[in-house]
């Protein structure tokens, strides 16, 4: 009886051994241009999104994040490294992130996130099913809602301000919807484009009398030194709108915008299915459509701002 037994717990622990053998230990590959609050967001949605999957970082897969720390140059680099390091599914979060990666690898699969146009940066073709190896996750969102937001809380609009990286695809494919839309409403916007962030300060004061409001998009270069921008908006008196709630609770006035969490948990929703087996190509590109109102009252009272109470009822969040 007790050799039966032994016997049993044997077989036992080897079927243990070899289910553990046959679990696919997946690497996956997550790079951010830079980092900052709002992307970094979308990394936390994407990380707890493949958890709840079932895919859970030191079990199952191995997450290797790599930031460019700003550089274009960098991300070059980072995209070849997991190319060469033959990640098994590679999720660059931002335009220039992954353009880069999609530029590496034909064989990889690649799911962006935080991507405005993915046509314009020829990601993909269309946004339907690509066919490649590539898919994503856009955080494109309308541009009147925002600017109807920036006209209830500044009545005396004439000219907005746009402070954004010359650089960046997603900031000029902003800017010109934010032109088309502020023409039809018979608002003048003034673009300042900088090179560098040690820039923003200096572009945000030469504003200053030009314009009432300053409209900032998910620019990579401005969101990371918000503070610069900020600081020169308040000393002139104007209210900055946000594309995104981080920035809102960093001192942006105000923000309507899609939720950067969840961005990043459908983007970990689509890794998901694609280390389950699925072809990224036969996986459509599509957007976040959900939209959500964020107040910073603070700012409003540092600038004089009354928030009417129909858009405090609506907000999502107010800091």
């Amino acid at each position: 009886m007790k050799l039966r037994k032994t016997l049993l717990i044997s077989v036992l622990s080897l079927f243990s051994v070899a289910s553990i053998a046959q679990e696919k230990f997946h690497n996956v590959a997550i790079t951010a241009i830079v980092e900052h609050p709002a992307l970094d967001t979308i990394r936390k949605g994407v990380v707890e999104e493949l958890a709840k999957e079932g895919f859970v970082d030191g079990k199952n897969i191995k997450i290797d994040f790599q930031s460019a720390q700003g550089s274009t140059a960098t991300a070059a680099q980072i995209a070849r490294k997991f190319v060469g390091d033959k990640a098994d599914i590679i999720i660059p979060i931002t335009t220039p992130s992954a353009q880069p990666v999609v530029a590496a690898t034909r064989s990889i699969p690649i799911v962006f996130s935080g991507v405005t146009d993915p046509v314009a940066a020829k990601l993909v073709k269309s946004w339907k099913p690509s066919g490649t190896n590539v898919t994503g996750i856009s955080d494109h969102k309308d541009i009147e809602p925002q600017l109807s937001l920036i006209q209830t809380l500044v009545p005396n609009l004439k000219a907005i301000g746009y402070v954004y990286s010359a650089g960046e695809v997603n900031s000029a494919i902003v800017l010109d919807e934010l032109k088309e839309a502020a023409k039809k409403a018979n608002i003048q916007v003034i673009p300042v484009a900088v090179q560098r962030s040690a820039d923003i300060g200096t572009a945000t004061r030469s504003l200053n009398s030009k314009v009432q409001a300053i409209y900032i998009s998910e620019d990579n270069a401005v969101v990371s030194a918000y503070e610069a921008l900020h600081k020169a908006a308040l000393e002139a008196k104007i209210p900055v709108i946000a594309a995104d709630k981080d920035t809102v609770e960093r001192g942006a006035l105000a923000a309507y915008a899609v939720n950067q969490y969840d961005i990043g948990a459908e983007t970990g929703k689509v890794a998901a299915r694609i280390l389950r087996g699925e072809k990224a190509g036969d996986i459509a590109t599509h957007s976040v459509s959900k939209m959500e109102l964020s107040i910073n009252q603070n700012t409003a009272k540092e600038l004089g701002i009354t928030i009417p109470e129909t858009l405090l009822k609506e907000a999502k969040s107010v800091f």
